[in-house]
């Protein structure tokens, strides 16, 4: 009897780590893209954002962010620039001072970076997966 209340629980356990996981898809981090932007991989992501690639296939690309302290944001920098907000934005400040470009646009909703992106020509940006429309171009599922 033991036995089966163990195997039991062990099932019930897996089956509520499987849910919370289909929970957390919904708050992952999705990079979409004008419908010009084809797909990319993370290293090509990360040097967008870091201002070492402005083009892709001979198309400008411009990136967009959130502001600093949104939620998204740092999971952004956590999930696909591997660093916290607090170096990207010390990189981006040195970068500036030496004249090797200018951080990203910061928009303040995931509303305006969808709109952002879907009428600029070559724009890339991310919001959650739950905001995720049918029309989108998803250029990266980290």
């Amino acid at each position: 009897m033991k036995s089966l209340l163990a195997c039991l629980l062990a099932v019930l356990m897996a089956l509520a780590g499987t849910l919370a996981q289909g929970a957390d898809n919904t708050d992952a981090v999705v990079l979409i893209g004008h419908s010009t932007v084809p797909r990319i991989d993370l290293a090509t992501a990360q040097r967008l954002y870091l201002g070492r690639t402005v083009e892709i296939g001979g198309m400008p690309v411009t990136v967009v962010n959130l502001a600093p302290s949104n939620r998204l944001r740092e999971r952004f920098m956590s999930t696909v620039m591997n660093q916290d907000d607090d170096k990207y934005i010390a990189y981006w400040t040195v970068r500036k001072h030496i004249g090797k470009g200018t951080p990203p646009r910061e928009l303040r909703t995931a509303g305006e970076v969808i709109e952002y992106v879907q009428s600029t020509p070559g724009a890339v940006g991310y919001i959650a997966a739950a905001d995720l429309r049918p029309a989108m171009n998803v250029v990266l599922r980290p």
